[in-house]
């Protein structure tokens, strides 16, 4: 590890860690016969190319890389196999990046919808890529990731969910996304009942949640623009700076809500370094290492930006460790009913039941 004064000094290949497509993983395969007049009749002139590749990580929507001639374009589309359409809606999705992306540039240029589901089995859009690195559980090897880095990227990581959620979404034209009035309490019973559609073992903390989240519902405060997923591998660094934020990937759950709740979506994935050996397996992103901030600094660096009452933060992490694991389980249900091959999904159940576990201990401990 390089000592502080060159924490921000980068290796003159740091391209080498960008985030790169590889091959189409099996049972993920798209139509190309039908893709490629598509494509060709939307973006004409261009030359010969035409090739597909994937993005590797995600588990949700599927990203692939589509090159046609010199363009090279961002494709998502709902996974195979789901039964959850409203989580998946390709219309929604576009048409939040397009109102977006000026008044929030690290939210990608949406660039073409497709409604008609018999190009690829459903309907998916297009859009910019964005070059950059995506840390994951761990930075590369030899990619520099110093204490200093660590401490200034979480502040940016939480500067920028606070300017996000100052975006004013009337102005932009995003007032139409949601109904923000009683949204905690719909979202509560809503992810109760999606466990339960998707429920394929018996889990007593399940119900125990539950019951406290219902029980301990606070009011929620003006609503905002939330993502619903913001983590550390859904956001883009600069090559050049790993502090600076340029890109913010997934916008499927976005909507106009509760702010707290997107600030505890970011806590439910944030492992610190003493956190049980049953938590460290689930780290998402490289919030254990030197200098990276508590949950408690991510909570106080909001107050400070957002001038937002932080008071009831506990229940918004047991909610959002709930709403993780019922995302987790729904995704295990596509493998356990066998819409989908992944072999990644197969070791699901124990991430549930370790986030359920956490989540009620959370609530009965009164600790972030």
């Amino acid at each position: 590890m390089l000592p502080g004064p060159l924490a921000k000094q980068q290796p003159a290949n740091v391209t080498d860690f960008e985030d790169k497509p590889t091959a189409i993983r099996p049972g993920e395969e798209l139509e190309l016969g039908k893709l490629e007049p598509f494509l060709r009749s939307h973006f004409p002139g261009e030359a010969d190319l035409f090739r597909v590749t994937q993005f590797p990580s995600g588990h949700s929507n599927l990203t692939y890389c589509v090159e046609l001639g010199h363009r090279k374009m961002v494709l998502r589309r709902p996974p195979f196999g789901s039964k959850v359409r409203s989580a998946h809606d390709m219309g929604r999705e576009f048409h939040v990046l397009c109102k977006l992306h000026r008044a929030y540039p690290p939210a990608p240029e949406a660039l073409l919808y497709c409604e008609d589901s018999s190009i690829l089995g459903a309907p998916f859009y297009l859009m910019e890529p964005i070059s950059g690195v995506i840390l994951r559980r761990d930075p590369a090897p030899g990619l520099p990731f110093t204490r200093d880095t660590a401490r200034e990227l979480c502040e940016s990581f939480i500067d920028n969910l606070a300017h996000l959620h100052s975006i004013d979404y009337t102005t932009i034209g995003l007032a139409d996304l949601g109904k923000p009035q009683g949204y905690l309490e719909r979202q509560v019973r809503g992810w109760i009942e999606r466990y339960h559609g998707a429920k394929t073992h018996d889990l007593s903390e399940v119900e125990q949640i539950s019951s406290w989240m219902q029980l301990h519902l606070p009011s929620s405060g003006d609503a905002t623009l939330i993502h619903n997923d913001y983590k550390f591998d859904n956001v883009i660094l600069d090559s050049d700076d790993l502090t600076k934020i340029i890109g913010v990937l997934d916008w499927e759950m976005c909507t106009l809500g509760d702010p707290l709740s997107d600030l505890g979506t970011a806590l439910a994935y944030w492992v610190e370094a003493d956190d049980s050996e049953d938590l460290q397996k689930l780290r998402w992103g490289p919030t254990s290492y030197p200098g990276s901030m508590r949950r408690n600094e991510i909570v106080q660096r909001y107050a400070l930006k957002s001038g937002r009452d932080v008071s009831r933060m506990v229940f918004y992490v047991v909610f959002a460790r709930f709403k993780v694991a019922v995302i987790v389980q729904q995704i295990y249900y596509r493998y356990h009913v066998g819409l989908t091959k992944d072999p990644r999904f197969a070791v699901m159940p124990e991430v549930v039941s370790t986030l359920l576990r956490h989540s009620l201990q959370c609530a009965e401990s009164g600790k972030i």
